[in-house]
């Protein structure tokens, strides 16, 4: 799962970003409002944790040009703010919840799974394609045909999910990069077929019958050898 933080507390941020990445989420963070927006409205976020009080703009006006322009992501915002009447303009603006600081990081994360469910975009802690199921909970791969398991290392997980979540199309380098290392990351496109082959030693290693099969002048897709 891909997050988007917008918070301007780098000590917080820097917490939140540890334990996404032990959850095998991948983060980008923005530590203000202009940036966040921009981030936002991309559109290629799971879930986007959003902060009140930034610079730039604050989280309701980004809340609010969110939803303008069509973005449905879920949105759970953050505030050192308690007053019911915050809490009621920040959903009434479109935000999926609203969490007060000082809060327990379990519970930002039980928040965020259940927004992200709300949103049908995740229903299961395990992606299956064909003898192939991918454990976000632990981040390994299992061959259900072998009961071999490997741990896959963060980007090597992001690169699988994504491919797994969109199994029936072709996934573009473009796609991968933007999912993968981020929105405004300069990778080149080398690193996306450096993490491909390491994947697909995983996948031998584990003996699937799953490939990621490249498609000339396209991207990469998945498919299951006979």
């Amino acid at each position: 799962m891909k997050l988007l933080l917008v918070e301007d507390e780098l000590a917080l941020a820097e917490a939140l970003c540890s334990v996404f990445s032990k959850e095998n989420y991948i983060t980008d963070h923005c530590d203000n409002g202009t940036d966040g927006l921009n981030n936002a409205l991309t559109g290629i976020y799971d879930a986007v944790v959003l902060d009140v009080m930034l610079p730039g703009m604050n989280g309701f006006e980004i809340l609010r040009e969110m939803r303008k322009n069509k973005i449905s992501t879920p949105v759970i915002m953050l505030t050192a703010k308690s007053q019911l009447e915050d809490k009621i303009y920040g959903l009434d603006s479109g935000a999926d919840d609203y969490l007060t600081k000082p809060f327990e990081t379990g519970e930002l994360l039980a928040r965020i799974r259940a927004a992200t469910r709300r949103k049908g975009e995740v229903t299961s802690n395990t992606l299956s394609f064909g003898d192939l199921e991918l454990r976000q909970k632990s981040g390994e791969i299992f061959c259900t045909a072998t009961t071999q398991a490997v741990r896959l290392g963060s980007k090597e997980f992001q690169l699988l999910e994504f491919l797994m979540k969109n199994q029936k199309q072709i996934v573009t380098k473009e796609q991968l990069i933007e999912r993968v290392w981020g929105y405004n990351d300069e990778s080149e496109y080398n690193n996306v077929e450096v993490y491909i082959s390491f994947v697909r030693k995983k996948l031998t290693f584990v003996g699937s019958t799953v490939k990621i099969k490249a498609v000339r002048g396209m991207g990469y897709s998945l498919e299951e050898s006979v």
